[in-house]
C-alpha cells in the first residue's frame, strides 16, 4: 500500500501557503517597481505627479476626463519645461526642443498611441508612424488639399453656408444653440466637399448620427495610451464582438464612406469634389489603391468634422465675449462690403485681405486649439537630450498645443488673454512657428486648409448678416477637450 498521508500533508499546506506566497510577490514586485521609478530609472529627476511616475493608469484618467489642456497647463506651471506624465512619457514645452522632436528631417517618429487610429489601415495619413511611407501617401494626395486647388470647390461651401443662414433666419430674435448648429454646419459642409451632396444634418437641426464619431474620438484618446487592449479587442472580436466605441472609425464610418465612393464609382459623374480628385489620382497613380480611396473619404468625415466645429465655435464664442473686439470686425466687414469688396457669401479671396479676421481666427485657435492632449513622438535610437536631461532611445516624449500656444516669451505677458491684435502688431514669424493648432512639421494636419476656409468664410459672412448676442455672457464655454 502507498501510503497517502504525506501527499495529503503536502497538498494541503501548498494550498493555504500558495495564496500568501503570490501577496508577498506581488507587494514585493510593486515595491520595487515604485523604487526603479522613483529612484533609478533615467526620468526619476523630472518631476511630476507620483501616480503618473509608477503608473500609466494616471495619464489614462486624464484623458478619460475630458480636462487634459487644463491639466497641463498647470502641471507645466508647477514644474516648468518637463513634466513627467507616466512612468516612459515626458511632457515638453520647452522652445528649442520642439523643432528638434517635430522639425524637418527628425527621426522622432509617432507613438503607438497612433497605432489604435490606424488599425489595419495600410493608408492613413493621421496615423502611419513610419515616416517614408506616410512621406509618399502624403506626396499623392497633397496637391488635392492644397489651398488652391480647394477653391474650385468654393461652391460647395457656399451651398451649405446658404443653409445655415437660412435656419439663422428662421431663428431669428429666438435663442439658438449656435454651438450645435457649427457642429451641423461643419458636417454637412464634408459630404458636399466630399461627396456633392450634404448629409442632411441642418435639414433636420439633429446631430443624434454624430454620437458615433464623437464616441469614437473619445475612445481613440485613451485607448491610444494602451494600445494592447485595442490589439486584444481586436483579436477576439470575432467572438465577443467589439466593446471599444474608437471601431467606428475602421467600422461603421468606413463602411459609410465605402458606400458612397462605391455608388460614385458605379453611376460616374464630372463632380469638382474631392472624391472625384482621388478617383483621378487613383487612375493616374496605381499605388494609390481603392482602399486608399475609401480611406481618404473616411478621415475627411471623421477627422474634418468636429475638429473645423470647435474652432469655429472658439472663434464666435471669443468675439461675443469680448465686445470690443466683435465691434472692430463688424467695423471691417462693413468697409470692405462699402466699398464693395465683399460677396455674399464672403469668398475666401476675399476674407484673406481682412486682416483683423485673420488676426480673429488665429487668436482664437491660439488660445482653444482642437487637442489637448500632447502629441506624442518616440526618441530615436542613440536618445537625445532635452534641458540638459539625457532620455533613452523609445522614451515618449512630446509638446501639449495648449501649452506652448500660451507661452509668454512667444506670445507675449497678457498670453491667457483674447486679443488679435497681438497678430498685427509684432512680428509674427515665432507666432506661427509655435502654432500647433493643426499640428506642426512634416506631419501638419492635410486638411488645414479646408477647415481655414469653412471659417474664412462662414465668420464674416455670419457677422454681416446678423447681429449675435450671448444669452448668457457670464457663463464659461464646457470644455471636454481630451
Amino acid at each position: 500500500m502507498v501510503p497517502t498521508f504525506p501527499v495529503v500533508f503536502s497538498f494541503g499546506w501548498l494550498s493555504s501557503a500558495l495564496p500568501l506566497y503570490v501577496v508577498l510577490l506581488s507587494v514585493v514586485t510593486t515595491i520595487s517597481w515604485i523604487v526603479y521609478q522613483r529612484l533609478l530609472s533615467p526620468l526619476a529627476r523630472i518631476p511630476g505627479p507620483f501616480f503618473a511616475s509608477v503608473t500609466r493608469l494616471w495619464l489614462i484618467r486624464r484623458a478619460t476626463e475630458g480636462k487634459m489642456n487644463r491639466v497641463m497647463l498647470k502641471l507645466h506651471a508647477q514644474h516648468g519645461d518637463l513634466v513627467r506624465i507616466s512612468p516612459n512619457e515626458v511632457s515638453v514645452a520647452s522652445l528649442p526642443a520642439i523643432k528638434q522632436i517635430y522639425g524637418a528631417g527628425s527621426k522622432f517618429r509617432k507613438s503607438d498611441w497612433y497605432s489604435v487610429a490606424q488599425g489595419h489601415r495600410k493608408f492613413d495619413l493621421f496615423a502611419e508612424r513610419d515616416e517614408t511611407i506616410h512621406a509618399k501617401q502624403r506626396r499623392l494626395v497633397s496637391n488635392i488639399y492644397s489651398m488652391s486647388g480647394l477653391k474650385a470647390l468654393e461652391g460647395y461651401v457656399d451651398n451649405t453656408i446658404n443653409v445655415f443662414m437660412m435656419k439663422m433666419k428662421e431663428m431669428q430674435g429666438q435663442s439658438v444653440d449656435l454651438g450645435n448648429w457649427v457642429q451641423l454646419f461643419a458636417v454637412d459642409v464634408i459630404g458636399e466637399i466630399t461627396f456633392s451632396k450634404r448629409f442632411g444634418f441642418m435639414d433636420t437641426g439633429d446631430d443624434g448620427s454624430l454620437e458615433a464619431v464623437k464616441r469614437a474620438q473619445r475612445s481613440l484618446v485613451w485607448v491610444g495610451q494602451v494600445p494592447t487592449v485595442f490589439w486584444i479587442n481586436d483579436l477576439l472580436s470575432p467572438f465577443i464582438g467589439s466593446w471599444l466605441a474608437l471601431t467606428a472609425r475602421h467600422g461603421s464610418l468606413r463602411q459609410f464612406a465605402a458606400k458612397e465612393v462605391a455608388a460614385r464609382l458605379e453611376r460616374g459623374g464630372s463632380e469638382k469634389d474631392i472624391l472625384n480628385r482621388l478617383f483621378a489620382t487613383h487612375k493616374e497613380k496605381p499605388e494609390f489603391d481603392y482602399n486608399g480611396v475609401i480611406s481618404m473619404a473616411t478621415s475627411n468625415i471623421f477627422a474634418g468634422t468636429d475638429t473645423t466645429a470647435i474652432s469655429t465655435r472658439a472663434i464666435i464664442y471669443n468675439l461675443l465675449r469680448n465686445p470690443e473686439c466683435r465691434r472692430k470686425l463688424v467695423e471691417e466687414i462693413d468697409h470692405f462690403r462699402n466699398q464693395g469688396k465683399l460677396s455674399d457669401p464672403v469668398r475666401l479671396e476675399e476674407a484673406s485681405q481682412m486682416p483683423y479676421l485673420q488676426a480673429c481666427m488665429w487668436e482664437a485657435l491660439r488660445l482653444h486649439p482642437v487637442v489637448g492632449m500632447n502629441l506624442p513622438r518616440v526618441v530615436p535610437p542613440g536618445g537625445t537630450e532635452i534641458n540638459g536631461v539625457r532620455f533613452p532611445a523609445g522614451t515618449v516624449v512630446g509638446v501639449n498645443p495648449w501649452v506652448v500656444q500660451r507661452n509668454e516669451d512667444v506670445y507675449g505677458e497678457d498670453a491667457d488673454i483674447f486679443r488679435p491684435e497681438r497678430w498685427l502688431e509684432r512680428e509674427t514669424g515665432p507666432m506661427h512657428q509655435y502654432f500647433f493648432a493643426f499640428g506642426a512639421g512634416a506631419r501638419l494636419c492635410i486638411g488645414k486648409n479646408i477647415s481655414w476656409m469653412e471659417m474664412s468664410k462662414l465668420i464674416p459672412t455670419l457677422f454681416m448678416r446678423y447681429d449675435i448676442q450671448l444669452v448668457d455672457p457670464d457663463k464659461p464655454l464646457l470644455e471636454h477637450c481630451a
